[in-house]
């Protein structure tokens, strides 16, 4: 058993949580990616590609002058076709809730889901509003970025999970660690 820096062997031994971290870890994986698989079967409604531009025309309202430019630009950038953006954006979500839920490519997953999250609270959720006057929500996405940060963490402090395709695919091709791994020691 390794014993995480701090930690005394004979209370790492005795402690149940620490014993059974590997489940926990893997089942707050798993989790998360169903909530996500959840949010990708959304956006495959006809209502997500047909509402697309609507929704990011929506989020210019009532925004502060400083930062209309920003969504200018995104609004032009998706209005050439914003069919093929809401693919893209069902897509992705898509695959990764699939690679979160089986732990394929956990740190890259992880890297791309925290930016692709930062992607979405920026734009269709304009930052959340939090500086708007009255608001009381800061968006959910942000809280998703920290999520997948979070996920990092958890794999570099408690290593390998047993409970993932990586952790297959490490057995027969050892560099996969690079890929999948945090704390990948050569």
């Amino acid at each position: 058993m390794t014993v995480p820096v701090g930690f005394l062997k004979e209370n790492v031994e005795k402690n149940w949580f620490q014993r059974n971290i590997s489940g926990y870890k893997t089942g707050m994986r798993i989790v998360f990616g169903l909530v996500w698989l959840l949010d990708a079967y959304l956006k495959w409604q006809p209502d997500f590609f047909s509402g697309f531009e609507t929704m990011l025309q929506g989020a210019v309202s009532g925004q502060p002058a400083w930062i209309l430019p920003w969504f200018n630009f995104w609004i032009s950038v998706t209005s050439t076709d914003p069919y093929a953006f809401a693919l893209f954006i069902a897509l992705v979500e898509t695959l990764l809730a699939l690679a979160i839920i089986f732990g394929f490519m956990r740190k890259v997953t992880y890297l791309l889901g925290a930016a692709f999250s930062f992607f979405l609270w920026s734009i269709p959720e304009g930052f959340g509003g939090f500086y708007l006057p009255g608001s009381t929500d800061i968006g959910t996405s942000v809280i998703y970025v920290l999520v997948f940060l979070f996920l990092i963490l958890v794999n570099g402090a408690f290593g390998p999970s047993m409970y993932s395709l990586d952790f297959y695919i490490e057995k027969k091709f050892k560099a996969w660690k690079r890929i999948a791994e945090i704390s990948w020691k050569g």
